[in-house]
């Protein structure tokens, strides 16, 4: 098939959509398609980096420095489609490009499938615009409910927006590379760096430094596990507008900035505890990550932790929003003399999520849209 994949965040820029879509991306070429890609520019672009690339003009997105939102580019998207036209389109954000997206591949007759990725009925709540959050979510179906189907990672996820006025969705799960994330990145250099011995504890953070991770919770789950632990060190990897507020909060913390592919993989191995208290996700791509690094992991039973990590066998899975039972949880998995062996049964748990198998799953749904009768509209 000729696939486009029309997204608004692509790499280098680190998020859970530009991996998906990434991943995606590159698991539809492996399987042999053609696969086109639409996507924002970015600094210092070279557009020879991708066959069948085209970018589109952003400008920047308030509170998240380096990421752009997509201009829209409805007539370029409609004279090449025309021109070649391809058998499905998949969107994966819902702005200015999106929607101009969605509105060629309906004007054409192609069969489009979007992605429901971030909830940002939630997240302007978090950034003190509550009021706009009904109006967002309508937004949102609004988008969605003009495509041929609308992907999501979990079921629960599906369940919830079909009782909330979605049509046509469709869960298509998310795979973890388990060659990229393996406990074999460990590195006892990069402990030491940290200020760790051998039996110390390391719990780890990743993820954008900003009010809808909900890291003040992250702080006070390790205060408490540090009574227990004196010897133990939280790491920070990510950036965001809470830095310095999580730095004066917790000064002994180590922040170790952005961190990408192989120096990424180091990290997750060579911390012993992985806490997200983040409770506005659609997934949790990280907390795939972590388990395939071997990592027992303390994390709200939704998303991700409600589809793979089993409470007490890979760490544990906290009922939504329970704070205090967070932070128990957090000192029981932290004091564990099996630590080791919950992060070996976390592992095991994701090992079969492979991308190729994901890219499958996507290639035969597209391939199931592209058979339907066209509608032009």
């Amino acid at each position: 098939m000729h696939i486009e994949l029309v997204s608004e965040t692509y790499p280098p820029e680190i998020n859970g959509v530009a991996l998906t879509v990434q991943s995606l991306e590159q698991g539809l070429r492996g399987l042999g398609h053609r696969v086109a890609l639409v996507r924002t520019e970015q600094g210092a672009d070279c557009a020879s980096a991708h066959p069948d690339l085209m970018l589109v003009d952003g400008a920047p997105i308030p509170r998240y420095p380096g990421l752009r939102f997509g201009l829209p580019a409805g007539r370029r998207l409609c004279s090449r489609w025309t021109a070649q036209r391809p058998d499905a389109v998949y969107i994966a954000t819902e702005g200015p490009l999106g929607w101009s997206a969605l509105r060629a591949a309906r004007r054409l007759g192609i069969p489009v499938a979007t992605g429901f990725h971030t909830r940002f009925d939630d997240y302007v709540g978090r950034y003190g615009a509550g009021f706009l959050a009904p109006w967002v979510f309508a937004w949102l179906r609004r988008f969605h409910n003009r495509g041929d189907a609308t992907l999501v990672p979990t079921l629960e996820l599906r369940q919830q927006l079909q009782a909330q006025g979605f049509q046509r969705v469709q869960r298509l799960g998310r795979a973890v590379d388990t060659r990229q994330f393996h406990p074999g990145w460990r590195d006892a250099g990069l402990r030491a760096h940290w200020g760790l011995a051998d039996d110390d504890l390391s719990v780890l953070s990743v993820g954008r430094l900003a009010p809808e991770k909900n890291l003040q919770l992250t702080v006070r789950a390790f205060r408490a596990l540090q009574q227990e632990r004196p010897r133990a060190r939280l790491v920070f990897v990510g950036d965001g507008p809470h830095r310095e507020e999580l730095r004066a909060m917790v000064p002994d913390a180590v922040f170790s900035g952005m961190q990408r592919g192989d120096e990424l993989s180091r990290h997750y191995a060579s911390a012993d505890l992985f806490l997200f208290p983040s409770l506005s996700e659609t997934f949790g791509n990280v907390t795939l990550e972590a388990m395939a690094s071997g990592l027992a992991t303390v994390a709200f039973d939704y998303g991700a932790t409600r589809e793979h990590l089993r409470d007490g066998e890979h760490g544990a899975a906290v009922a939504f929003g329970d704070e205090a039972a967070f932070i128990a949880a957090t000192l029981r998995v932290g004091t564990q003399a099996s630590l080791y062996r919950l992060g070996e049964s976390a592992r095991t748990a994701v090992q079969h999520l492979h991308p190729e198998s994901v890219a499958r799953e996507f290639a035969s749904l597209l391939a199931a849209l592209a058979a339907l009768p066209s509608k032009a509209a």
